[in-house]
C-alpha cells in the first residue's frame, strides 16, 4: 500500500458567543487544517494540526506532502524522522511539528483501518474502554459579570454530569481571581474536582504568591502558570507550591519534554497529540514521563479528529502510578461552542455523565461527515 495523496482542508465556523482567556485574544471562531491521506488501497485516513490553520496547511503542502507521497504508511515512525530531519534546521517547534502532528495522526488512522483494528491496539492495547471526561469551560465572557458568569457556567457542567472541571483564571488581580475560584469550589461542592489554567499569564513571583492562595481549594492542578519557555521557573513554581502544577500544551517532540520532565520542572506533562509530535511521538513523550515519575494528561483542543485520536491514545496509557484503586489519566473535553468538534463525525463523540467511550471502529473509530466538511471548508 502506498500514499498517492496528502490533502489539507482549511475549515472554520464563527463563535456565535465569543471568548477570551488570560492572554486577551478574542475567539470569535474556531478554524483547524484538517490532513486527509489516500491511499492506492483505497484506503484514507484523518488527521488534525494544532494551531493556525493556514500556516500548517501551507507548510504541509510545501514541504510534508511531496515526501509522504509514494510512501508505505506503515512505515510511520520512518516517515515521522525524515519529515522531522528535513523541516528541524529551520525550527524543531512550533508549525513545523503541529504540521507533522496532523500527517502522523492521518497515518496510524490509514493503519488502523487497513487491519480493521482501533489506533490504541497498533500501540499496545485498552487500559481502558470507558475515560472519565473534565469540562474545559468558564472563558471570560461578560467581564462584569465574572464571577457569576463562572458559577453558572460551573453549575451547568456540574448538572450534565461531570465530575471534573477547568476554569480560566488570569484576571490581572489575584484578588478577583480568588473570589472568583472560591465562588466556584463553594457552589460545586467539594465531591467535583476542579482545575485553573492561567494560559501563561503570570510570572513567577506572582504564580507563586496566587498558587499559595489558591492551595485552600483542593484544585486538581495549576495549569500553565508561567511562561512556556521558562523551565527553570516551572521548576520554581512547581517546588513552591503544595499544588500540582501542569503544562506542555506548547512544548513539542520528545526532545522538548526531555528536560522538562527529567528535572521534575512539573508534577503533570500536557502534550497534544496534534500538536507535540503525533501519536507516535506522544507514545515516547509518556515513556519519558512514566520513567521519572511525572503524570500525562495531554492537552486537546480541537475537532472531533484531533479529540478521537486524544481518546485513542489515553486508552492506551497506563494508569499514573498502577494502584488497587487506581487514578487513570483524565480525557480534556472543551466545551466551548465548535460545530468541528460537535457534527463533523458521522457519530459524534459525546460524554454521558462525564464519561467518554472508547470508539472500537477501526482507526480514529469515526467517520467524517464530507458534508459537514465541505460546509466549513474556506480552503
Amino acid at each position: 500500500m502506498k500514499v498517492t495523496a496528502v490533502t489539507c482542508h482549511l475549515l472554520q465556523s464563527k463563535v456565535e458567543k465569543p471568548f477570551t482567556s488570560a492572554r486577551g485574544w478574542l475567539y470569535t471562531t474556531r478554524a483547524s487544517c484538517i490532513v486527509e491521506i489516500a491511499t492506492d488501497a483505497g484506503i484514507t485516513g484523518w488527521g488534525e494540526c494544532y494551531g493556525p490553520a493556514a500556516v500548517n496547511k501551507t507548510l504541509i503542502e510545501t514541504q510534508y506532502a511531496p515526501r509522504v507521497i509514494g510512501r508505505d504508511p506503515f512505515d510511520v515512525e520512518v516517515v515521522w524522522e525524515d519529515l522531522y530531519n528535513r523541516i528541524k534546521d529551520y525550527g524543531p517547534s512550533g508549525f513545523s511539528i503541529t504540521a507533522l502532528s496532523g500527517i502522523d495522526i492521518a497515518l496510524w488512522d490509514v493503519m488502523g483501518r487497513a487491519t480493521g483494528k482501533p489506533i490504541h491496539k497498533l500501540i499496545g492495547g485498552a487500559y481502558r474502554k470507558e475515560l472519565q471526561a473534565y469540562a474545559t469551560g468558564l472563558y471570560f465572557i461578560d467581564m462584569d459579570r465574572l464571577v457569576e458568569e463562572a458559577v453558572e457556567e460551573a453549575l451547568e457542567y456540574k448538572e450534565q454530569g461531570f465530575q471534573a472541571i477547568k476554569m480560566k483564571i488570569g484576571l490581572g488581580d489575584p484578588k478577583l481571581d480568588y473570589r472568583r475560584v472560591k465562588a466556584v469550589r463553594e457552589a460545586v461542592g467539594p465531591d467535583v474536582q476542579l482545575a485553573v489554567d492561567a494560559n501563561h499569564c503570570f510570572s513567577v513571583p506572582q504564580a507563586i504568591r496566587l498558587g499559595r492562595m489558591l492551595e485552600e481549594f483542593d484544585l486538581m492542578w495549576f495549569e500553565e502558570p508561567i511562561s512556556p519557555e521558562d523551565h527553570d521557573g516551572y521548576a520554581q513554581v512547581t517546588q513552591a507550591l503544595d499544588l500540582a502544577v501542569a503544562g506542555g500544551e506548547n512544548d513539542f517532540t520528545r526532545f522538548g519534554f526531555r528536560d522538562i520532565i527529567a528535572k521534575k520542572a512539573m508534577d503533570i506533562v500536557q502534550p497534544d497529540v496534534c500538536a507535540a509530535g503525533g501519536i507516535s511521538e506522544m507514545r515516547k513523550i509518556a515513556t519519558l514521563a512514566s520513567a521519572f515519575g511525572v503524570e500525562c494528561v495531554p492537552h486537546a483542543w480541537g475537532s472531533t479528529i484531533g479529540l478521537a485520536a486524544t481518546i485513542q491514545f489515553l486508552a492506551a496509557l497506563p494508569d499514573q502510578p498502577p494502584a488497587l484503586r487506581p487514578m487513570p489519566p483524565m480525557l480534556e473535553f472543551e466545551q466551548t461552542p465548535n460545530p468541528l468538534r460537535d457534527i463533523l463525525a458521522k457519530e459524534p463523540i459525546v460524554q454521558q455523565r462525564g464519561i467518554v467511550r472508547v470508539p472500537e471502529g477501526p482507526g480514529l473509530g469515526i467517520e467524517v461527515d464530507r458534508e459537514v466538511l465541505n460546509r466549513f471548508k474556506v480552503a
